[in-house]
């Protein structure tokens, strides 16, 4: 079986001199990520690196790499996407990944109404589920009020909607 690669921030700049990589994520297992000796994949090409330190520092991850101690060794990495092989995220049976939600059957009201199509990013840091509900695209807050279960293995999400928000 292929490994799954997950997508889990971009590296957006560097900071001072010494090779030191600023990264945006709002992954939510980053904890499990970036962590010293961890290995990450960056670019499309999903190159091996390793992960020498790490520190948050406003509203960046700001990590270092094995073997790199200078800007100009790390420049190539600007602006790539940074990932991580699933099975190293360790997951529970109760943990799950945004895109684990894509194509569950939605319930509410203990009836089935729609299916999931994507978990899309509003910008500042926001997310809303992308569902078909009677054949009609509709948007839904991703947040823990409208979730009140996810069932992976049943294939559904449970919502508890605001009256009128679904027609």
């Amino acid at each position: 079986m292929e490994e799954e690669y997950i997508y889990v921030g971009k590296i957006v700049n560097t900071h001072g001199i010494k090779g030191e990589l600023r990264l945006l994520s709002d992954f939510k297992y980053k904890e499990r990520v970036f962590l010293a000796n961890r290995k990450i994949y960056i670019g499309e090409e999903h190159i091996e690196e390793v992960v020498a330190s790490h520190r948050h520092h406003k509203i960046f991850e700001m990590i270092t790499l094995k073997g790199y101690n200078n800007i100009n060794q790390v420049l190539k990495y600007l602006n790539q996407n940074v990932y991580v092989k699933r099975n190293d995220l360790g997951l529970t049976s109760k943990e799950y990944l945004d895109q684990d939600l894509i194509d569950l059957n939605i319930i509410f009201n203990n009836q089935e109404v729609g299916k999931v199509l994507a978990i899309k990013e509003t910008g500042s840091n926001h997310k809303v589920i992308e569902a078909l509900i009677n054949n009609r695209k509709t948007l839904i807050p991703y947040h823990q009020n409208f979730i009140k279960k996810i069932d992976l293995n049943n294939h559904l999400i449970e919502l508890e909607l605001i009256e009128g928000m679904i027609s």
